[in-house]
């Protein structure tokens, strides 16, 4: 975690409208799976989709930057309904800045999950910079906010029960499901 003086997590996350996510390694476990073809098959976390469908639901936009385009990102990106998915960027900064342009957004107002070093440049511009349990180091040492739950494994889940609870719509949500 950043040192120096305090910063009140829960202040910058109510400010979050939009949650940018990695894909391998946040959404993934990293690992990649080929078949015989030379397909590259990927593992997604149910939790990790139900959160984005609720936090769509509860107004807050989600978008999936890349390092990699793998067809497997993509379907699952289309199937959650998350419009704003790119691959194949290393350079992720760019992409975020149009994205925010297009919006009418800010960085104040965005968070970002990442897990690696392609994920720094965005993590050090953006208002709320969060990161799975076995980011790596400086990934770690940049967030201001880390998972409890490995990459892959409901860490998106995680992220997003914490932005929505900071902004008082955990608890409605929920309602509508405990009936």
């Amino acid at each position: 975690m950043r040192q120096g003086p305090a910063v009140d997590l829960t202040a910058r996350a109510r400010r979050v409208s939009l949650l940018v996510l990695d894909v391998d390694g946040v959404m993934t476990d990293g690992g990649l799976l080929y078949d015989a073809s030379g397909t590259v098959r990927k593992r997604f976390h149910v939790h990790d989709g139900l959160g984005i469908k609720l936090a769509q639901e509860a107004g807050l936009e989600v978008a999936m930057i890349s390092g990699l385009d793998q067809g497997a990102a993509a379907a699952r990106a289309r199937e959650l309904g998350v419009v704003e998915y790119h691959g194949g960027h290393l350079r992720k900064l760019p992409i975020l800045e149009d994205i925010l342009a297009r919006k009418g957004l800010t960085f104040e107002h965005t968070a970002f999950l990442g897990d690696d070093w392609v994920d720094g440049p965005v993590m050090a511009r953006v208002g709320l910079p969060m990161a799975v349990a076995d980011a790596q180091p400086e990934i770690l040492d940049m967030a201001l906010w880390v998972s409890r739950r490995p990459g892959g494994h409901g860490a998106v889940r995680e992220a997003i029960r914490y932005l929505l609870s900071a902004q008082g719509r955990l608890q409605g949500l929920w309602r509508k499901w405990e009936r």
